[in-house]
């Protein structure tokens, strides 16, 4: 009888959340830890199933790093990184398209669709959702490594409509249809705050900001914008965590009214974040 109290008073706090983000739009970030876990990627798909049944509209950006290079190096050939970015040859796109926009996105379609969730596998190439650019490291030509130009959100947009989750592969072409790999974070972002998002969220493998990153119990559970400066200045935001933050930042700059960093390697993450008082990762804030 406890345990069932327990879990009533648990649906009970849900409640006023599930009230806040009723028909709002609500981008995930999936990647980490959490897409190769089989019971991780289960929690994941079945917190988002969740959130569409109670009314939510979710959008699924995914990566799919580890997958490129596990087939890249079955087929003989040595993944490359410069400063975290994938050195991207005319093979390795193929691969990377092959990966991402193909197996992976295609998975978790299927995933979705084993909940009874309706849901679409869609590239940034379709309906020209993203238009992509060269990036260029420190002027350094990495190859078919892109960053986003425009993003037009038609089709996303008739996808929510018609009742689908898109689920989006960080593919996309230029004006002169040559295909490029954006990083996933940056497309996420960048949707998110092109479709007026309510919520963007992370799917990382660290728990979020870390006061001490040796300390797990250190975590920053709220960041406004402006603090941001002076907790890179204090080298608590540093690394890795400093593309990530920046570019929860410019989200919200453009709109999104709340980015959470949270841990996909903690079973049902985003549920605990979004309906419970606690929460468990970090959210950046206005």
């Amino acid at each position: 009888m406890d345990k069932s109290i327990i879990r009533a008073k648990t649906l009970v706090e849900a409640l006023p959340y599930i009230q806040m983000f009723n028909n709002k739009i609500i981008v995930i970030k999936y990647g980490g830890s959490a897409m190769i876990d089989a019971e991780l990627k289960m929690s994941v798909i079945k917190d988002i199933s969740l959130m569409k049944l109670v009314g939510i509209k979710p959008v699924v950006v995914h990566g799919g790093g580890k997958k490129i290079s596990e087939m890249l190096v079955k087929i003989g050939k040595e993944p490359k990184f410069i400063q975290g970015l994938r050195v991207t040859d005319d093979e390795t796109m193929e691969i990377a398209e092959m990966v991402l926009s193909g197996n992976v996105n295609k998975e978790i379609v299927q995933l979705f669709e084993k909940q009874g969730i309706k849901s679409v596998g869609i590239s940034g190439k379709d309906g020209r959702s993203i238009i992509a650019k060269k990036k260029l490291l420190d002027g350094l030509d990495i190859g078919w490594v892109g960053e986003i130009d425009t993003i037009q959100t038609e089709l996303i947009t008739a996808l929510i409509e018609n009742d689908f989750i898109p689920v989006i592969a960080p593919i996309a072409c230029d004006e002169n249809n040559n295909t490029y790999n954006i990083n996933a974070d940056y497309v996420a972002g960048a949707i998110a705050a092109k479709l007026g998002a309510e919520k963007l969220i992370y799917l990382t493998d660290v728990e979020g900001v870390l006061r001490d990153v040796k300390d797990k119990t250190s975590l920053i559970s709220k960041i406004k914008v402006d603090e941001i400066q002076r907790y890179k200045d204090d080298k608590i935001i540093q690394g890795g965590m400093i593309p990530k933050v920046d570019c929860c930042a410019e989200s919200i700059k453009n709109g999104v009214a709340g980015v959470h960093i949270l841990d996909g390697r903690v079973e049902h993450s985003i549920l605990l974040e979004l309906f419970t008082n606690s929460g468990i990762g970090t959210m950046l804030m206005p």
